[in-house]
This record gives structure tokens, sequence and C-alpha cells, in this order.
């Protein structure tokens, strides 16, 4: 037999560890890509909590059209919730410190740790026969991030 050039088939080692460095690295792709979109969603989730929060505060201002300056103040603990004895008889002001009192314990309890807080800003109408304002925000910490974020909703009524 003549010792001729032999046929090498199959892979080298160093063909085999570049296919592995590269695999690598589209793995650490495809997890950096996985962690971005998980911090996207609860960010996500953070802004539709604070709208939807705002929005019912709003729906509960619309309910009680006269107790005006009244959401702006203090939150109490007045019982105006209805129960099973019967109708509860609350001032507007009172269903307003009520409100609001019922609305900053949802706030606190949608984000992990109490991270968030509500508060309700009353402008009066400065001419007459216009609506009143009242801006109401929410602010929070992002988790993962820890940026400062907030969401304002203004409603005429």
């Amino acid at each position: 037999m003549s010792r001729g050039k032999r046929r090498v088939s199959g892979f080298t080692l160093v063909e085999l560890l570049v296919a592995l460095c590269v695999l690598a690295i589209g793995m650490l792709g495809i997890a950096k890509l996985f962690v971005v979109t998980l911090q996207g969603n609860a960010s996500a989730t953070s802004r539709l909590y604070a709208v939807s929060l705002a929005s019912d505060l709003a729906d509960r201002i619309r309910a009680n059209r006269t107790a005006g300056v009244a959401y702006a103040g203090g939150a109490a603990n007045n019982n105006c919730v209805g129960g099973a004895i019967g109708a509860v008889t609350c001032t507007p002001a009172q269903m307003a410190a009520d409100d609001l009192f019922r609305w900053q314990q949802q706030v606190a309890a949608t984000w992990p740790g109490g991270t968030a807080n509500g508060a309700v800003a009353f402008t009066p109408a400065a001419v007459a026969n216009t609506p009143n304002t009242y801006t109401i925000t929410i602010s929070w910490q992002e988790q993962g991030s820890g940026a400062a974020l907030s969401y304002a909703l203004n409603v005429q009524i």
C-alpha cells in the first residue's frame, strides 16, 4: 500500500470549540432578551394598575360631585359603605374622605412593599359655569430598576 494522504472526516476539536462558543453567545442573547421582556411586562403591568386605579377614583368623584375640594383633603375611614344591615348616611365630604381612604389602601396593596402612593389635587373653576379640575396622581417605584414613575389623570367635573 502506498502512503498517500489520508482523508480526514468529522470535526476537529477547534471546530467543536468554535461551534460551542457561537452557541453559548446565542443562548446568552436569548436569555438577555427574555429578561428584558419580563421587565417590560412588569412595567406595563404597573402602568395598567395605575391607569385602572386612577380611573376608579375618577368614577368615585363623578358619583359624588358635590364633595368638591373634599377629595383633596385627608382620607378617613368613615364606614360609608352599606352593609347587610342597611344604608349608611354620610355627608358628601365624609364620603369623599372614605373614598380616598379605601382608594389609598388599594394603591398601597397593588404594589409590593407599599412602594406606591396616590394623591388628589383640586383646582376650582376659574370662570363661572366651567368645570372644576381634579388631578389624580399615582407614584410608584419600579421593581428591578428602582426607577420612580408616576401617572397623572386630569378629570374635569
